[in-house]
């Protein structure tokens, strides 16, 4: 796979060392990119030393980007700094686990934690790509992987309805900007990971990662590859689709073994 040297990736949801998003970042960069990194705390500066201690060209931006004028600021530093974005990286997002806006199920979630997971999961990603496919379809060229979910596009858990529905609306934020873009040489994709072995994850969803298939939870780079993959060159004719990364979760009929 590769990418062009004069590549600009931007990557959202990067502040964790150990999540999606910063593992994104290292492929990306070792893969020849430049990169902008985003998150909502100045941890993000530390994720940049990182990958600056690796000798990937890199940049940070803290930025709320369910927030337009916080979009704005991340392509205008991208723009500034390293030139037009060529690969965007939608992983902004996640279900918060202690705060009034955190999950509910269908028969207790309120307006406010509606809104807040729609905002965080869903709204972050139409703003970005919004703000980048101009330059994109301009250039004739352009990459764009949002990272949705299993939970969603494909399967469903209880007590976090507003997770799932914004998931599942990435992916058809993800289908319809594909369609709108594809003459243009534009690819829009998405990546659905499973149970994923972050940082952040609990011994819960280690637990459900063991009883896959593969018998283990992913890794971030696993998700990374797929990332990458997608950001490549030679990806040109890989549009509007939904790549699952779940060691074979979802197509197991075989629960009670």
């Amino acid at each position: 796979m590769t990418t062009s040297p004069a590549s600009v990736a931007v990557i959202t949801g990067a502040g964790s060392p150990t999540g999606i998003g910063m593992a994104a970042a290292r492929r990306l960069g070792a893969d020849g990119c430049r990169i902008v990194i985003t998150s909502t705390t100045d941890r993000i500066f530390e994720r940049v030393a990182e990958l600056r201690a690796d000798d990937i060209e890199a940049e940070g931006v803290v930025a709320d980007l369910t927030d337009q004028a916080g979009v704005d600021a991340v392509v205008g530093a991208a723009q500034e700094r390293f030139g037009d974005i060529t690969v965007l990286v939608n992983n902004a997002g996640m279900t918060s686990q202690a705060t009034p806006a955190g999950p509910g199920s269908i028969d207790a979630i309120t307006t406010a934690q509606w809104h807040a997971a729609i905002e965080r999961n869903l709204t972050t990603a139409f703003l970005m790509i919004r703000a980048v496919v101009p330059g994109m379809t301009a250039r004739g060229f352009g990459r764009i992987v949002t990272v949705s979910s299993l939970s969603g596009p494909v399967q469903a858990y209880r007590g976090d309805v507003a997770y799932h529905a914004a998931k599942a609306g990435l992916l058809g934020l993800t289908r319809a900007a594909a369609v709108d873009t594809a003459a243009s040489g534009v690819t829009v994709n998405a990546v659905a990971p499973g149970w994923i072995d972050t940082g952040s994850a609990t011994e819960r969803e280690r637990a459900m990662g063991a009883a896959t298939p593969v018998g283990r939870p992913g890794t971030p780079d696993e998700v990374a590859y797929v990332v990458a993959m997608l950001a490549a060159d030679e990806a040109s004719y890989i549009t509007g689709q939904l790549i699952v990364v779940d060691g074979a979760n979802s197509i197991n009929e075989e629960r009670a073994v």
